[in-house]
């Protein structure tokens, strides 16, 4: 059933704009036909086409009701910039997933470097990616897309969280046998093109950011943030 975010989620909801386009012109969606609408927050029902306008269309929701799709264990996924498009693949896939927040950072060896302007545009567009997997992928929740941080505002960050990791191709202890035991809020950190260099490593450490491994295999910068996201999702008992 196609599925749709709006603001807020009442009696009858009205969608315009790229939306309301979509469901009239692509998936040529008539009056009576049905479609889920998601308050994003994890809330959503499914609704009835009453009418349509120009631009608008008209929807009567039924009962909401929280939804399912959303695993307990809350992964903030902190992501250093790499160059090319594969954030784009990354923030795709880990939506898909079941990430629950995906952050960008600068660490010494990002090759790719955005600042003002630049920095805003790609944050955009990854916004929008995560958006359009989000309803492709039946999720409750739009994960957000933030940054770009610096590698200190990133560990001040993930200092907080209940259980953080780094990915390390050194010698350390697996993700695995890391993890906690029942759901928390858990970050994980991944670096671009060329890792993270020894002092960053021990920066993480200092905060209580654990370095942990995936296993003997050196995974690229694209590949280990969706291996890791769906290792510890499928540990928690958030993928059957």
């Amino acid at each position: 059933m196609p599925r749709f975010f709006v603001e807020s989620l009442s009696d009858t909801v009205v969608l315009t704009g790229e939306d309301a386009r979509h469901i009239s012109r692509s998936l040529r969606m008539r009056a009576g036909e049905s479609l889920t609408l998601c308050d994003g927050r994890g809330n959503e029902a499914e609704g009835t086409i009453v009418s349509f306008s120009a631009d608008a269309v008209s929807v009567r929701l039924g009962e909401l009701y929280p939804s399912e799709s959303e695993p307990k264990t809350e992964v903030s996924l902190y992501l250093a910039v790499s160059k090319g498009d594969k954030l784009e693949l990354v923030v795709q896939k880990a939506v898909e997933i079941g990430a629950a927040e995906i952050v960008l950072l600068l660490t010494s060896r990002c090759i790719s470097r955005p600042k003002g302007p630049d920095a805003e545009k790609k944050v955009a567009r990854l916004q929008k990616i995560a958006l359009e997997a989000a309803k492709q992928s039946g999720r409750g929740r739009v994960p957000a897309v933030r940054g770009i941080l610096s590698f200190s505002q990133a560990l001040d960050e993930m200092e907080q969280f209940p259980a953080s990791f780094t990915l390390y191709e050194g010698e350390c202890p697996p993700l695995r046998a890391q993890l906690p035991g029942a759901p928390c809020k858990t970050a994980l950190l991944i670096g671009s093109e060329g890792g993270f260099s020894p002092d960053e490593i021990a920066g993480a450490r200092a905060r209580s950011v654990r370095p942990a491994s995936l296993g003997p295999r050196i995974l690229r910068c694209e590949t280990a943030p969706i291996a890791a996201l769906s290792a510890l999702l499928f540990a928690m008992g958030d993928l059957d």
